[in-house]
């Protein structure tokens, strides 16, 4: 027979758990709150630090993950950043823009082709989306594939008629995209291409 005193003992300590549980989870959602306020007054490292504080309390707060990721990209922490995205999408693989914010990240690295694979799967998730057509436009005319860009620029125009960025993107693009044609045609010997080339250069 199980004595009394033990099992009002064991009932007193599981309480005690669950508040405790309760009330971490509360301190958690507080520090996210205190992180997002100091994010939105643009105080980067007070936000970085909160969102920790409410990790560190609640580890798989992806909440907390999501957001000092952007803190970390606005203070131009481009690798950090990534990995608190990149856990944030092994909870939930279909969060859209996480995959943007991601893909923006790796652009800042340098690693093109990633950012424009996490541009890809965004517009997967939400073909609606002019800003990520623009975005993975400037990845490609970085990489030199000027026609896909120019493709990437229509779509964000024909979504969004005045995107004024989409149109400027365009024109660098198609410049850049004669100017190669115009200096391989100018190798193989035509003066006109040349003087054309020359033209775009200066």
């Amino acid at each position: 027979m199980i004595n009394r005193h033990v099992v009002i003992l064991l009932l007193c300590s599981l309480s005690f758990l669950l508040l405790h549980a309760g009330a971490e989870a509360l301190d958690a959602q507080t520090y996210l709150e205190k992180g997002n306020a100091a994010f939105n007054e643009k105080k980067y490292d007070e936000a970085i630090q909160n969102y920790g504080k409410a990790l560190s309390m609640k580890p798989d707060f992806t909440d907390a993950y999501y957001n000092r990721g952007l803190a970390y990209y606005k203070r131009g922490r481009y690798a950090e950043a990534v990995a608190d995205f990149t856990k944030v999408l092994a909870v939930n693989p279909d969060y859209t823009d996480v995959y943007y914010h991601r893909g923006l990240a790796h652009f800042k690295k340098g690693h093109h082709e990633k950012a424009i694979e996490d541009y890809t799967k965004a517009i997967s998730l939400d073909p609606n989306l002019a800003e990520v057509y623009l975005n993975r436009g400037i990845a490609y005319a970085y990489n030199k594939q000027y026609e896909e860009a120019i493709e990437d620029y229509n779509k964000a125009i024909l979504l969004r008629p005045n995107y004024e960025s989409a149109y400027f993107n365009r024109g660098v693009a198609y410049t850049r995209k004669a100017a190669a044609d115009f200096r391989k045609v100018c190798d193989m010997g035509n003066k006109l291409a040349c003087d054309n080339f020359k033209q775009i250069s200066d």
